[in-house]
C-alpha cells in the first residue's frame, strides 16, 4: 500500500493552482490514500477473460448505408436564389 504525504498533496494542490488550508491538507491526504488504495484495489482482480468495453450500450453501427443517391436538380435549388450566374449562386464579393 502506498502512502500519500502531505507534501505529495500540497504538490498536488500547486499543480492545480488550487489554494488549500493547512486544515485541508489532512483532509485531502485521507482521502487521496483511499483512492489509491481502491485504484491498488481494482489493479488486483483478474480481467484476464473480460472483452474490452468500448461503449457502454451494445451498440454495433447506428449510422446509415453510405449509398449514393441522385442529387437535386441543379434549376429547382436555383429557382429562388436571388442571383445566379453561370448554374451557380452569385453573393456580393466580400474580399478585394
Amino acid at each position: 500500500m502506498s502512502k500519500i504525504t502531505k507534501e505529495q498533496v500540497e504538490h498536488i494542490a500547486h499543480l492545480a493552482r488550487l489554494e488549500i488550508k493547512e486544515s485541508e491538507v489532512e483532509l485531502y491526504t485521507e482521502q487521496l490514500e483511499k483512492i489509491v488504495t481502491l485504484v491498488e484495489n481494482l489493479s488486483a482482480v483478474n480481467t484476464e477473460e473480460v472483452k474490452p468495453t468500448y461503449h457502454v450500450l451494445d451498440l454495433v453501427n447506428v449510422f446509415r448505408e453510405d449509398v449514393a443517391s441522385e442529387g437535386l436538380n441543379r434549376e429547382e435549388v436555383l429557382k429562388n436564389a436571388y442571383e445566379q450566374e453561370a448554374g451557380q449562386f452569385k453573393v456580393p464579393t466580400i474580399i478585394d
